[in-house]
């Protein structure tokens, strides 16, 4: 057990978070008993405060708080990628507002694993939080966090610490956390047990349980979890994605038997799309590979990325002369090559929808191509995934996902391993984190098969708060803000409602702009109106429309009393709404109306 000091706490920072948008989803009440155990009464409270800020209502923006007196922790800083009714969105971040006038008590950020979804805010919310606030993260993570600040031209340099298995830092006077190394998709992740006056909490996200081709588990992680267990859990609390899935992860060594047997079959190029951030794949597949005497290309910036410093630290060690440069491809036979790309969820700007588009520089389908998925489907993506597949066998590429055959194993545990984690910690108290409502009831469905009392568990959502005491969990009446927070290019968190209301509508039913000339005396019609519409109706095809639209303009206008010049934004309101009506009547839809007032 290695000990390390915490550093410096955070001072305070001049600036707040512009107000975002409100969260879409509703709040249900708590779950959980009102008489004892976990409840939802008020009550004075001077024990340990547990806050989730992002992560407990979709799949991402990871953020929890945990506060004792005056000493705040927070567990990871996520983003979350846009949804159908985010629309030009780039990135949904947590909100830090509640946390603002708190900030000066920020003892550190811990950091369970390198993905984005619990890395990627920091570098939007650093700077507001503290850039001094020390962020505590195993080498692959702290790395993948350095060279992602490195892409903000601005960003504040940052605070990490390295962290590994059996570390136990002591972050202020009351709050000590140790470090626990388990199994994901990614290496370096980390469970956490947080000792605190109140009791021990653990905090496991994102992990599932390994096991061999037989079905037996690890017992190196059955003794990782026996050891979290062995430090008397007051409360658990455990990731929910796999929760509603029944059985046990599939195992890695089927996927790797499958794989490889794919590519020894394989007569031509092979290109794998999978995820970025799965290294632990990425080195099994360059090692098969070898085995089968193949040139590795990566294709996709992050994936070389991630690549080069998953080498640089030793987690991925090729022999020479495997990974070469997609530059290099023409040299070698088709029998010779194996591809990793990203895009495996059929993003419109990655590697491999360039590929199947043909306007990737230095790759393009070719029959004979076989192509695996070795990734899962995001939900949200099945749409262009089945569109990419479908293109792919189009162009005479022989296509495999995991619904053909296990070539690919998932990072989140489904129900037999969450059973598995929960029997080992033995938690008295049970709060399920990571995941949509449905995924943390069905997991304290897992806990109370497993023996924990049904009113010891309790469902809550982001921004409501959780009084622990040694007797229980309760949740206050007061909340935290966490609605979305917005990136939009340059812009963080000036996207508001109203804004994607439009950006909808537009999508929906189009736009119609009318342009209106004024004489500027007598506010009376100049010249015919002039009618534009996008994404309503095609003009050419729609002559009689325009036509009655344009009447019903000069109508408008005729019905105002001409003796001095009209209000522009009085004219602007009233053709809104009259020709929206108008349009309604004639159309049962309700394109954007934007009237342009010119005045000569």
């Amino acid at each position: 057990m290695n000990t390390i000091k915490t550093g410096p706490q955070a001072r305070p920072h001049k600036h707040a978070p512009k107000r975002g948008r409100a969260h879409p989803t509703q709040r249900p009440q708590a779950h959980g008993s009102k008489k004892e155990g976990t409840s939802t009464q008020t009550q004075s409270h001077d024990g340990l405060t547990f806050v989730p800020l992002g992560g407990l209502e979709e799949i991402g923006r990871n953020m929890s708080v945990f506060e004792y007196k005056n000493e705040i922790i927070i567990v990871d800083m996520g983003l979350q990628f846009p949804e159908e009714d985010t629309p030009g969105i780039d990135y949904i971040i947590p909100n830090i507002e509640g946390l603002m006038e708190k900030r000066s008590h920020i003892k550190g950020i811990i950091i369970t694993h390198g993905h984005y979804d619990h890395i990627g805010a920091i570098p939007y919310l650093i700077d507001k939080l503290g850039a001094n606030i020390p962020i505590y993260g195993a080498d692959l993570s702290n790395e993948i966090i350095k060279r992602h600040q490195g892409d903000f031209p601005h960003a504040p340099q940052l605070k990490l610490v390295s962290v590994k298995n059996g570390d136990v830092v002591k972050m202020s006077e009351h709050i000590e956390v140790e470090f626990f190394e388990i199994t994901h998709t990614i290496p370096d992740s980390l469970a956490l047990v947080i000792k605190t006056p109140v009791g021990n909490m653990a905090y496991c996200t994102d992990l599932k349980i390994t096991y061999d081709i037989d079905g037996v588990a690890d017992p190196r992680e059955i003794k990782t979890y026996t050891d979290i267990g062995s430090r008397g859990i007051h409360t658990l609390f455990l990731e929910s994605t796999g929760a509603d899935r029944a059985g046990q992860s599939i195992s890695e060594e089927l996927v790797q038997q499958n794989i490889d047997a794919l590519i020894a079959g394989a007569k031509d190029r092979i290109i794998i799309g999978l995820f970025a951030s799965l290294l632990t794949r990425v080195s099994d597949i360059i090692n098969i590979a070898e085995k089968h005497g193949r040139k590795v290309f990566l294709s996709g910036f992050s994936l070389k990325t991630n690549v080069q410093i998953a080498q640089n630290l030793g987690y991925i060690k090729p022999k020479k002369g495997t990974l070469l440069s997609i530059e290099e491809l023409h040299r070698y036979k088709d029998d010779k090559v194996l591809i990793l790309s990203t895009g495996a969820q059929g993003e419109p700007n990655a590697s491999l929808m360039k590929i199947v588009n043909g306007i990737h520089r230095q790759v393009t389908i070719k029959k004979g191509d076989t192509i695996i998925f070795s990734s899962s489907v995001i939900p949200g993506n099945e749409r262009p995934i089945q569109s990419l597949k479908d293109n792919l066998t189009r162009q005479g590429a022989h296509v495999y996902q995991t619904e053909h055959l296990d070539v690919h194993s998932g990072g989140h545990g489904p129900a037999e391993d969450l059973k598995t984690v929960i029997g080992l910690v033995a938690p008295k108290f049970f709060l399920p984190i990571h995941g949509w409502y449905f995924m943390r009831a069905a997991n304290v469905r897992l806990a109370t098969q497993m023996g924990i009392e049904e009113k010891n568990t309790l469902l809550v959502d982001n921004g409501q708060v959780v009084h622990i005491t040694p007797k229980g969990l309760s949740v206050a009446k007061e909340t935290l803000p966490a609605y979305y927070i917005m990136v939009d290019g340059l812009g963080v968190g000036d996207v508001e409602e109203i804004v994607l209301r439009d950006r909808v509508a537009l999508s929906q039913e189009g736009m119609i702009v009318v342009f209106v000339t004024l004489d500027r005396r007598t506010g009376s019609l100049i010249k015919n109106p002039d009618i534009i519409s996008r994404g309503f109706i095609h003009l050419r095809d729609n002559k009689d429309l325009i036509e009655d639209m344009r009447t019903k303009v000069k109508k408008i206008i005729g019905h105002i009393p001409h003796v001095h010049s009209v209000e522009s934004d009085y004219l602007k309101a009233l053709l809104r709404d009259q020709l929206g009506s108008f349009v309604y009547n004639k159309t049962k839809r309700r394109p954007m109306i934007l009237p342009a007032i010119i005045k000569v």
